[in-house]
């Protein structure tokens, strides 16, 4: 198991300006970093792979597609051909960075809503656009591990059965899942159970706090969570996902209206031990 730090609590854009907050996540005992893929060209995530390997942070990436002209699952074949070259030209990025995994809710536009749920003939359209990435994503050594996410920031996958059972029709084995702590303490009736049930397809694990603050804070089961992970045999990444003000559009897309932790130290520090402490106490009970 390793434990990393996603970076959107600072920004979507990491560069070598960020190096002094990244040696400090690396002495504060993180495997790596999770960098985010919105913006540059692969030659900037290349430089940047340099960078962390001179620090001694390995690293995954996550991306999203928030503008609407790249949807996956629109009914316009020349919208879903830009979607599928965004994701081409993030799994590029993601490549470049030295890192093998690249998730979020890359399925569907982010918070672009059609007023229903998700149809027969959107959920074939994914079908066609994922197999297609997922194609992109093997020639690159990346694997993608797709989001499901609650019902007010996407309305086509918002349970991991749902997640899992689309999976099984994507059928490619670039295209896996993962498994955020956030989105399934909204979403499932038993968080545990979707876990375990989908365990297959699940690549990458996000540990988020139910106020997507300080993990430990809240109210997500957490000692059943760790025990649930640990005991499953999984052994890849365990990494925090925690959201700020301090980047005006994510704080609107993530519906972030106020502070949850007294600093961002708060949240790596405190954070790391509460992962730390779960994982031990989950191998002894």
């Amino acid at each position: 198991m390793k434990i990393g730090f996603c970076m959107f609590l600072w920004t979507t854009h990491v560069e070598a300006t960020h190096e002094a907050l990244l040696r400090d996540l690396k002495r504060a005992g993180y495997d790596g970093v999770e960098i985010p893929v919105f913006e540059g060209v692969p030659d900037d995530y290349a430089r940047l792979g340099a960078l962390l390997d001179a620090i001694g942070l390995q690293r995954t990436a996550v991306s999203a597609i928030g503008d609407p002209a790249m949807n996956l699952i629109s009914p316009d074949a020349t919208t879903r051909a830009a979607g599928v070259d965004y994701m081409k030209w993030a799994i590029d990025c993601t490549a470049a960075l030295g890192a093998d995994t690249l998730s979020g809710p890359l399925h569907s536009t982010l918070g672009h809503f059609s007023g229903e749920g998700p149809t027969a003939a959107e959920l074939q359209r994914s079908v066609a656009a994922q197999r297609a990435i997922g194609d992109h994503a093997a020639q690159r050594g990346v694997t993608i591990g797709l989001e499901a996410l609650n019902r007010f920031e996407c309305y086509l996958l918002n349970t991991m059965d749902a997640l899992a059972d689309h999976l099984d029709r994507i059928d490619h084995p670039h295209i896996k899942a993962m498994y955020d702590t956030f989105h399934a303490n909204i979403e499932e009736q038993e968080p545990i159970a979707a876990f375990e049930r989908n365990l297959g397809h699940i690549v990458h694990v996000h540990i988020s706090e139910n106020d997507r603050g300080v993990p430990g804070r809240g109210n997500v089961p957490w000692a059943d969570t760790f025990r649930a992970i640990r005991g499953s045999g999984y052994d890849r990444w365990l990494t925090i996902e925690a959201f700020g003000r301090g980047l005006k559009d994510l704080a609107a897309a993530t519906k972030v209206w106020r502070d949850f932790a007294e600093s961002p130290e708060a949240v790596y520090r405190d954070g790391i031990a509460h992962i730390r402490a779960g994982w031990q106490a989950a191998g002894t009970a």
